[in-house]
């Protein structure tokens, strides 16, 4: 997967959260499940493209 798709995932599983919390609001365990995943892609995104240019 290239920069752009993972961006373009991340923003995609962003705007999922927020429609999820605005429905679900901030404790729900859908909200909490949602949030886990952006949180991985994040950290895989990071892992990626930054920690492995940092060598």
């Amino acid at each position: 997967m290239n920069k752009k798709e993972f961006l373009d995932l991340i923003e995609e599983k962003r705007t999922e959260l927020i429609f999820i919390v605005s429905k679900n609001g901030l404790n729900s365990n859908i909200t909490l499940k949602y949030s886990q995943e952006l949180d991985r892609l994040l950290n895989q995104y990071d892992q990626t493209f930054f920690k492995a240019n940092a060598v």
